[in-house]
């Protein structure tokens, strides 16, 4: 045994010899105060008998490396559990149940060649470990979840040769389905996952897309519940990464991939609907849907989700530099931002920390948490600025609540991301999309549903399809289902104000209760209340069906059955069902009669997109499309990337563009003028620079740039001295060589496949 871990064993021997008291069934109550070190519990004492046997004690000093997570030598009051609070309920002195669960770092206590990974023989050497100490998986090595359900069909077999490519789409384009193969070199993969789940070892596999092949990914099982409450043989989300042996190894300039199970999503459509009206407010991960073949089975559609990391940082912000947490939904966890106090402890049991664990980085939570908390209501606003991204918060806040997210903040304070950027300023950005658009508990079900019909037999080779193709915290207004508390799912009357007097959730009790803030948060219900008209959504949805329908039939390891998948997709109304169009046309109308939304003052927004509407009705040009965040999609004549704008002439007439203007401030209409001479032929586009130099000669560029922020782009015509606006358009934040364009009543949608120049689809 390691010297220095023998005597950290000595040193927790009084805590070791309290195991086999605290394991007796008949003690109802700890002593007052009392905190077990359960994860030492969890790692020493492997047959759960409440005892440490001689035989657990010989494989003590791997089981407390494994519970050192930072790898320091040493073993904190965190490390062992002092820090967890066991006993009481929410509003209990210390905090909530538990937080995010941590990772066995075990990877180098078996990485005999130290290259980073483990091989065949080192993971063996790795689950022997995990099966001594009974520690793979959730406690003991036992799944929970439903067992009674048999083990779910063979799937298709499916060859690379049977599915269709789109080497030139993206990797989020949602007009298209993807399929990805995984192999690995043995036929235990899925059991050894499945051991390895809670450990910070990934499995080897060969990825093929598009027909390239990928050698020497990694790959693990992800989630929580969506883990748990699957039996083997069903469909787990997977999570790949791409550089696992190769650290320049990119998937479409991707190193990350979470496919995702739709765990009691019949639709699948969750978080790609999410990612869809969210993305038009704040920064969101973009979400698609794709077909899962692993050794040449077939395992069913998994939501294709962007990871939260650097990356995806680079694309909605000036850096990727600060510090970055994610808010697990642990069940019954507590990271709404409570202040706990200025130990770092209590609050790393409930923010995983994904950036370099620094000590400035927790301090600065702590004290947004301090601010957030104890100061006064009528100075909360201006202490706040300097640090929190208010307005995207509340459109965080807005999102969460209009959309019923039954996994979100307003239920459990939990399944957020948090982003401190370099100038020191947080952002609270959406995570887990999958769990909204649901009635009550609405569409979902589980294995235990049965399987629905048309399922093909097992094995076979056969035609494979393409791809394109009331609570404590309820609001005072109005009732609904759900509320705050760790338990509530909500339905399409869940009330706005949900949450008010609850101290778990100070980003809503305490910034929901300053007036001003509430109606900037009501007027963002309203907007998104415009988004859930089934006239602009419902075409998506449609277009999807068609995508996947005949593959989720085929489908033998999905997770509710296909009757559950056609009346959730089901483009019509039906009493009763609980489908999208249901959720959305009763959310909508819930939205737009709630009392304080009537009673809301018309916005300057308002009006002038009553404006808009008016004056494209005779503008003979419009903007039709715009990119505010061109890194590598279109270059310009110089061969370099920046952000554009497109016009298009709709008219039968040449249409001369001299006396027009375009800017992106409605106080300063006339900051760049066409160039004389220029002129725009029928049913033709035009590509305007807004690149903030307008001195070349070579194309059109603008004295301006856009603001991959959001702003608004005007453009404007000079008749007998005054300017009239003949177009605009207002957008959010925008993702990186993602282009918004005109797509006639859906009005301006994601384009995932820019079309500057042309006809946009």
């Amino acid at each position: 045994m390691n010297p220095d871990y023998r005597n950290k064993l000595l040193l927790l021997s009084p805590a070791i010899s309290l195991l086999s008291w605290l394991g007796t069934p008949s003690v109802a109550q700890p002593p007052d105060g009392f905190r077990p070190p359960s994860p030492l519990i969890d790692a020493l004492d492997s047959n759960e008998d409440g005892e440490i046997s001689a035989s657990e004690l010989k494989n003590a000093a791997r089981a407390l490396r494994s519970l050192d997570r930072n790898r320091d030598g040493q073993l904190s009051h965190d490390e062992i559990g002092g820090g967890r609070p066991q006993f009481g309920g929410f509003g209990s002195p210390g905090g909530g149940r538990g937080g995010p669960p941590k990772d066995q770092k075990i990877l180098k206590d078996f990485d005999a060649d130290k290259n980073g990974r483990l091989d065949a023989n080192e993971r063996k050497a790795a689950l022997n470990m995990l099966r001594n100490l009974r520690t793979g998986g959730s406690r003991g090595g036992r799944r929970r979840g439903p067992q009674r359900h048999g083990p779910a069909e063979k799937g298709l077999l499916v060859s690379v040769s049977d599915v269709e490519s789109f080497p030139e789409a993206t990797l989020y384009d949602p007009s298209i389905v993807r399929t990805v193969f995984l192999n690995f070199d043995f036929e235990e993969w899925e059991s050894e996952m499945a051991a390895l789940k809670r450990t910070d070892v990934d499995v080897p596999a060969t990825l093929i897309v598009d027909g390239k092949e990928y050698p020497n990914v990694g790959v693990h099982f992800r989630g929580m519940s969506s883990f748990d409450h699957v039996p083997a043989t069903y469909k787990r989300s997977l999570n790949i990464s791409m550089d696992f042996f190769d650290g320049n190894q990119r998937l479409y300039g991707y190193k990350t991939l979470n496919l995702l199970n739709s765990n009691g999503d019949a639709s699948m459509m969750s978080s790609v609907l999410y990612s869809h009206i969210a993305a038009r407010h704040l920064p969101v991960a973009k979400a698609n849907l794709i077909k899962v073949v692993i050794n040449g089975e077939y395992w069913g559609i998994y939501s294709n989700v962007q990871q939260f990391n650097k990356q995806f940082l680079d694309e909605h912000f000036d850096s990727s530099e600060g510090a970055r947490w994610k808010v697990s939904g642990n069940p019954n966890a507590d990271g709404g931002l409570r202040y706990l106090g200025d130990e770092i402890a209590p609050y790393r049991e409930r923010f995983e920390i994904k950036s370099k664990d620094k000590e400035e980085s927790w301090r600065a939570l702590i004290e947004l948490c301090r601010v957030l908390n104890e100061t006064s209501e009528d100075r909360l606003v201006e202490s706040l600025e300097p640090i929190l991204n208010i307005d995207g918060l509340l459109w965080f806040l807005a999102l969460d609540v209009a959309l019923v997210n039954s996994d979100g903040y307003w239920t459990r304070a939990s399944d957020y991301n948090i982003f401190r950027d370099r100038n020191g300023r947080f952002h609270i950005i959406p995570h887990d999309m999958n769990e909204a658009f649901k009635d009550g508990r609405g569409r979902g079900g589980s294995p235990l549903g049965g399987r629905g019909p048309g399922g093909p037999p097992p094995g076979g080779r056969g035609q494979f399809g393409g791809g394109r193709g009331g609570f404590p915290g309820r609001g005072p207004e109005q009732g609904g289902r759900g509320g705050p508390g760790g338990g509530g799912h909500g339905d399409a009357t869940l009330d706005l104000l949900v949450g008010l007097d609850s101290d778990r959730m100070p980003l809503r009790s305490r910034l929901l209760r300053i007036p001003e803030l509430r109606t900037r948060y009501l007027q963002n219900v309203r907007a998104i209340a415009g988004q859930l008209d089934w006239k602009r959504a419902g075409g998506l949805v449609a277009e999807t069906r068609k995508l996947i329908a005949d593959d989720v039939r085929r489908d033998t390891k999905k997770l509710t059955t296909w009757d559950d998948f056609e009346i959730a997709m089901n483009d019509k109304p039906v009493e009763g069902a609980a489908s999208l169009r249901n959720f959305f046309d009763k959310r909508r109308a819930f939205l737009l009669r709630y009392p304080a939304i009537q009673s809301l003052p018309e916005t300057d927004e308002a009006r002038e997109k009553a404006d808009e509407v008016s004056l494209l009705k005779g503008a003979p040009v419009v903007i039709n499309e715009l990119m505010a965040s061109n890194k590598k999609s279109v270059k310009d004549s110089q061969g370099r990337f920046h952000d554009w704008i497109e016009l298009h002439n709709r008219s039968d007439q040449k249409v001369d563009l001299s006396t027009l203007f375009l800017s992106d401030a409605a106080r300063t209409l006339r900051k760049w003028q066409f160039p004389k001479g220029t002129t725009i032929e029928p049913g033709q586009h035009l590509i305007v620079w807004a690149d903030g130099n307008d001195s070349q000669s070579d194309g059109l560029h603008t004295n301006f740039k856009l603001s991959k922020d959001g702003e608004a782009v005007l453009l404007c015509r000079e008749f007998e001295g005054e300017l009239h606006v003949w177009d605009q358009v207002r957008f959010g934040p925008q993702q990186a060589d993602v282009s918004i364009g005109r797509t006639g009543e859906a009005g301006f949608v994601r384009l995932s496949k820019p079309t500057p120049g042309s006809t946009n689809k």
